[in-house]
């Protein structure tokens, strides 16, 4: 069970919340946690790098001069990997970097990464209605009371994304807006404080509890 109070708008404490989250066992946690930063990490990866081998460089049909009598080295291409503008020994081809991991393991990983940051976890109000316009300076300012320094990378976890809200937070160097049902291990661990709305944090634990 993890407890935590509840900000409004203006920073001030008005109320506390508790979640609690099944997550694995201490001697196993941080194993886990990494195996599903490796995963999402490596997946991530786009795998599209190329080489040409000696026999995919266009030219070097012809032997350059005749094997014997010249005083040089036999060569049989122009393309050799040795030459210049020849082929690439074991480069890169394009592959697939995706890691598997089972489902139950990803939600566990998920959820001990969550509860794990508890300290850096700011609860506050729902406060989509405060912003009745687009306005950075006003969403920097709301960070900045709730505890989220200008100069931390903060991640905001919303259960629906507003426009106003997302207008006002797009252009915030240090944060990133993220939805519920969007919740990584990487976005987790990477930022320095967590900002969720209790009825984000309610939502989290009903999707993910299971």
């Amino acid at each position: 069970m993890v407890e935590s109070v509840i900000k409004n708008w203006q920073g001030e404490q008005v109320g506390e919340t508790s979640f609690d989250l099944r997550v694995a066992k201490p001697e196993t946690a941080s194993h886990i946690v990494h195996r599903a930063l490796v995963r999402q990490m490596t997946n991530s990866r786009q795998g599209t790098a190329s080489t040409k081998t000696r026999s995919e460089v266009r030219g070097g049909g012809r032997k350059p001069w005749r094997q014997k009598g010249t005083g040089r080295a036999r060569a049989g291409s122009i393309r050799s990997p040795l030459w210049r503008g020849g082929g690439v020994i074991f480069g890169p081809k394009p592959r697939d970097f995706n890691l598997k991991l089972n489902r139950k393991e990803r939600r566990l990983a998920l959820r001990t990464a969550f509860v794990s940051r508890a300290e850096d976890l700011i609860v506050v109000e729902e406060f989509s209605n405060e912003l009745q316009r687009p306005k950075t300076k006003d969403l920097v300012a709301a960070l900045a009371r709730w505890g989220a320094a200008p100069d931390q990378k903060a991640l905001l976890i919303l259960a629906e994304i507003g426009e106003n809200v997302e207008l006002s937070a797009r252009n915030i160097e240090n944060l990133k807006l993220i939805a519920a049902d969007q919740l990584n291990v990487y976005d987790l661990l990477h930022a320095d404080k967590i900002v969720v709305t209790a009825s984000t944090l309610e939502k989290i634990q009903e999707v993910y509890s299971v």
